[in-house]
């Protein structure tokens, strides 16, 4: 080797050798930001960020894009590209969410996240994205206001309660609300009148609010500020909401919806039609319930004919987070494109699987499904009094199985088929059912309404009064009579039994203590083992 040779392949080597350990630490930094998550968390096909900077067109056989949507969903797209761009390795985000798109930090439960300001979109121009994909729902629901939550359709509720009348004002509302539009009041300043629905004796279960029902209320009450009502109930009962809203527009009040198990009514013909597009002023869904889109994703839809889209606006932000998830927005946007392109065809399987499974249950001696007028055909709800099986044993037996209900008390089970189930997953879900039953049958009984559904309730202060007004705790036995300072409601159903402002009443803590008694779970009380109760404070 020539003098000096040496030391220039040194040099050269060690040239080589920073490159080779450049190019391994460039690549342990990709790495690091998708975490040490295993291949089958990197997905093929994610565009790159020449494509999100640039608006290149998104690869059309993108596996995570199997109906190709994106192209009329906003932020479907844009959740698409910024998680390519993670996946690939090629963001150094400074802003939240806090995780970084890192996956060895605390795993993969945070794969997928991607925040709606600084992630869709950059924190100055997200919202452009964000109204481009409600316009595209108020267009197919027919609304000219809509905004996407992702806190589910108990924020819903009570922005539309804060969207209507002042403080003091009276509001027809039905008492088979869920909690967050009893809650909404408390926040708004309403005073309830209630309308309770009829029972029907034959299965213990609620039907619909009747028009004749909300006629009287509105006579008695002139000054009601609006309408409110549950439709479908949790169950599936529906009522004439085209005849509700006849009688609140002829009362010069709007009628509002909760709609959270409806998302996909109106698009398909066997189904009823949308609360909307029977001539309600505003509804709120759940796009998480019936549709597939990611939990607490749901919309806020309304006609501002009646109502005030600036107050909308104010009332919708009030409580809802400046944080919102990106992710969920996006999947509200797919399953809106997934409605308006597959809904009749989606809605056509689900109708068709749950008349199957209604089928396959009528061949089990004594069980029942609820069915016929009134009913929401997409619906399943399985009654077991004529078989004797008590309904908590089932569900255990369910969740044993792998397939945990959404409701199950003494009488009734209750499964949620939605667009995503099929023939496959809801046969094999029926059968697993009449087996269940089978193993827990016995003497027959008359089936008991549960005291959510039968409640009368008597007022005695204003929601928003008694909620803050001083409180003292008492035992049950000192609760008697007295007024509740809080919400308490038993899981199965989630309706309340108690609300703010209410008499405690023998027949309420009866029934409260017979579902804790079965099984059931007591949500909000402040002791929900029943022992003590919160009441107004002096009264």
């Amino acid at each position: 080797m020539a003098p000096g040779g040496w030391q220039i392949a040194l040099i050269i080597i060690r040239a080589a050798l920073v490159a080779a350990t450049t190019a391994v630490l460039r690549d342990l930094s990709k790495q690091s930001r998708r975490g040490s998550s295993p291949a089958a968390l990197r997905r093929p096909g994610w565009c790159t960020l020449k494509a999100v900077a640039t608006g290149d067109a998104p690869d059309p056989a993108d596996p995570r894009d199997p109906r190709g949507l994106r192209g009329d969903a906003p932020l479907l797209d844009a959740w698409l590209r910024f998680t390519a761009q993670a996946d690939e390795g090629k963001l150094a985000p400074m802003c939240v969410p806090g995780h970084k798109q890192r996956h060895d930090l605390v795993g993969p439960v945070v794969a997928g996240d991607a925040a709606l300001y600084g992630g869709l979109d950059t924190i100055k121009h997200a919202d452009t994205l964000r109204q481009e994909a409600e316009r595209r729902a108020a267009q197919l629901w027919g609304a000219d206001w809509c905004r996407f939550s992702v806190a589910g359709s108990t924020h819903g509720n009570q922005a539309l309660a804060l969207a209507i009348g002042s403080p003091g004002q009276e509001i027809i509302v039905t008492r088979s609300l869920h909690r967050s539009l009893l809650l909404g009041l408390v926040l708004a300043g309403l005073h309830p009148v209630w309308v309770t629905p009829a029972v029907d004796p034959a299965s213990g279960l609620p039907e619909a609010v009747s028009m004749k029902t909300v006629r009287a209320a509105l006579a008695s009450h002139p000054g009601a500020c609006a309408v409110y009502l549950g439709d479908p109930s949790y169950v599936g009962s529906y009522g004439d909401l085209a005849g509700h809203a006849a009688a609140a527009h002829e009362a010069g009040v709007p009628l509002l919806v909760d709609a959270a198990w409806a998302a996909h009514l109106g698009f398909h013909p066997d189904l009823p039609p949308h609360a909307l597009a029977a001539g309600a002023d505003a509804m709120v869904t759940s796009a998480h319930k019936a549709l597939p889109a990611y939990t607490q994703g749901a919309l806020v839809l309304a006609r501002t004919g009646r109502l005030d889209a600036a107050r909308l606006d104010r009332a919708f932000e009030a409580t809802h987070t400046t944080s919102p998830a990106g992710t969920i927005m996006a999947s509200i946007d797919a399953s809106r494109a997934l409605l308006a392109r597959d809904g009749q065809e989606l809605c056509g399987r689900l109708l068709r699987v749950v008349a199957a499974a209604k089928d396959r249950l009528r061949q089990v001696p004594g069980l029942r499904v609820l069915d016929g007028p009134g009913v929401e055909p997409g619906k399943l709800v399985v009654l077991l009094a004529g078989t004797g099986a008590d309904g908590h044993a089932v569900e255990r037996d369910l969740i044993n199985a792998g397939s945990p209900v959404e409701m199950a008390d003494r009488d009734t089970i209750v499964p949620i088929v939605t667009l995503a189930d099929d023939e496959g997953t809801v046969a094999w879900f029926a059968d697993a059912l009449a087996a269940a039953v089978e193993r827990h049958r016995a003497a027959p009984r008359t089936p008991v309404p549960a005291m959510a559904w039968a409640v009368t309730p008597q007022q005695a202060l204003p929601p928003r009064e008694a909620f803050f007004a001083p409180n003292e705790t008492v035992s049950a036995t000192a609760a008697t009579g007295r007024i509740s300072a809080e919400l308490v409601a038993p899981y199965p159903p989630g309706i309340p039994v108690l609300a703010p402002g209410e008499i405690i009443t023998g027949a309420a803590l009866s029934a409260l203590r017979a579902a804790l008694a079965e099984g059931g779970r007591i949500a909000y009380a402040a002791d929900p083992s029943l022992a003590t109760f919160q009441v107004v404070a002096g009264e």
